[in-house]
């Protein structure tokens, strides 16, 4: 009987073994044919950019994992005490390295925080010409993120003086904001 449990436990370590090594090469392909994505400082120019990133981020963790696997049959075949928890480490380690760029652009867009497209110092510009426009009372609560990547949105609440042309005033607020990318601008207007 014990014969019999040792055998069955080296099919078990030999079959892992080949599962790990298939998965591998399997990833190695996927990896392959997501290249393009393939960089950890991706600049994602539209929201397609950062779902194949994070599917390419998946399958290359998928592939760290494996290596790592048969990286553990071999240390405890070499007789490395605890192998697997060294190499767990040093996978979960090198995973979180790979999905770090991506979970901080997930999480500006979430936060929604300023467009790093957009520097602040236009975002001031275009609000102080906004202001100085003469039929322009005051110009309040401007707010702008990225909506996905790549694209900008904003809102702002413009005091329109009385008498003053409204049409004229978000024509050329719009202008503005578009010239520096911004495309959906939400505008409330007062008097």
């Amino acid at each position: 009987m014990e014969d019999y449990m040792t055998l069955q436990g080296k099919l078990t370590k030999h079959y892992l073994i080949v599962s790990a090594v298939t998965n591998l090469l399997v990833n190695l392909l996927g990896v392959w044919f997501f290249r393009s994505y393939a960089r950890v400082n991706i600049v994602y120019r539209k929201a397609e950019d950062m779902n194949y990133h994070s599917v390419c981020l998946h399958v290359l963790a998928d592939s760290v994992r494996s290596a790592g696997l048969i990286l553990a049959s071999w240390f405890l075949s070499l007789g490395v005490e605890n192998a697997e928890v060294l190499c767990l480490g040093i996978v979960s380690v090198a995973v979180f390295m790979l999905v770090l760029p991506l979970f901080k652009a997930t999480g500006n867009i979430l936060l929604q925080i300023a467009p790093g497209n957009v520097p602040p110092s236009a975002l001031t510009k275009c609000f102080r010409q906004i202001s100085a426009c003469e039929d322009v009372s005051e110009v309040c609560q401007g707010r702008f993120w990225e909506l996905v990547p790549g694209h900008a949105v904003g809102s702002l609440d413009i005091r329109v003086k009385n008498g003053g042309d409204c049409q004229s005033v978000l024509d050329y607020v719009h202008g503005l904001y578009q010239d520096l990318g911004i495309q959906d601008l939400t505008i409330q207007t007062d008097e």
